[in-house]
């Protein structure tokens, strides 16, 4: 049930039998030349659509901006930093908790989110509401080893074409992703903002652009995305998903110090 669709009276309603709402969170950003700047809400939003056929908890407004500082630099992307989601965050759930809402769920897109999400989180433990953080990318390759990937890359793509297969450029999907050694030849980049240097790994934070020839990034090639992949890895999680709140709404809130 969307929050955006209610009327405040719809809302009053839902309250006496519910205190969980879910927040979808995503961000605009680069995935590679194949995709979509909106993979990272897109996929949650289409996540949301499935779960509304198996459960009527309310949904609030979709947030398509995130933390995205790394990907700053390809064209599109836009970032309001992990200061901005804290308080963007904070204040929907502030506003959210003088209703009644005690257990918030966000249904998170994008890694960069992460430290964001958590420290809003901390604040609402403090307040006696309970946060769960869901980032289904990472959460399905635990359901499923071989669902598990990287940025852009097989996992994600995926995903997009079980939403629609039109949002992938498939004369782009097979380019290789083109890693540089853009700190010095003696330092290999090797993954997000880390390079190897002698044996060990150091993180050096900058922006992707600058080591990435494509635009994403890990194991798993884009072209070994199929829809058939996406659709079942999304009905998938929407499945445990929708497990997961009924035994999330049975949980008791944390009591506060007297």
């Amino acid at each position: 049930m969307r929050l955006a669709k209610c009327t405040y009276g719809k809302v009053e309603e839902y309250l006496k039998k519910s205190d969980m709402i879910v927040i979808p969170v995503g961000s605009t950003e680069n995935h590679g030349k194949h995709m979509p700047l909106g993979t990272d809400f897109l996929i949650p939003d289409k996540i949301i659509e499935l779960l509304e056929k198996k459960n009527d908890v309310l949904v609030a407004p979709t947030i398509p901006y995130g933390a995205t500082d790394t990907l700053m630099g390809f064209p599109g992307t836009i970032s309001i930093g992990v200061d901005g989601l804290i308080m963007l965050l904070s204040k929907v759930t502030e506003s959210l908790r003088r209703y009644g809402f005690r257990k918030f769920v966000i249904l998170n897109g994008h890694g960069g989110n992460n430290k964001s999400i958590e420290t809003v989180g901390m604040k609402l433990y403090k307040e006696g509401c309970l946060l769960a953080d869901l980032n289904w990318w990472s959460m399905v390759g635990e359901l499923n080893p071989d669902w598990k990937g990287g940025h852009g890359g097989g996992e994600e793509t995926a995903a997009v074409m079980g939403v629609d297969p039109s949002l992938v450029d498939m004369d782009l999907i097979h380019e290789p992703m083109g890693l540089i050694d853009d700190i010095d030849p003696s330092m290999k980049t090797t993954g997000w903002s880390t390079v190897d240097y002698k044996g060990a790994t150091v993180i050096i934070p900058r922006e992707m652009i600058q080591y990435s020839g494509n635009g994403w990034y890990g194991k798993d090639a884009p072209d070994t995305a199929t829809q058939e992949w996406g659709k079942e890895m999304l009905q998938s999680f929407t499945d445990w998903m929708d497990d997961f709140l009924q035994s999330f709404a049975k949980v008791e809130l944390p009591k506060l110090p007297e």
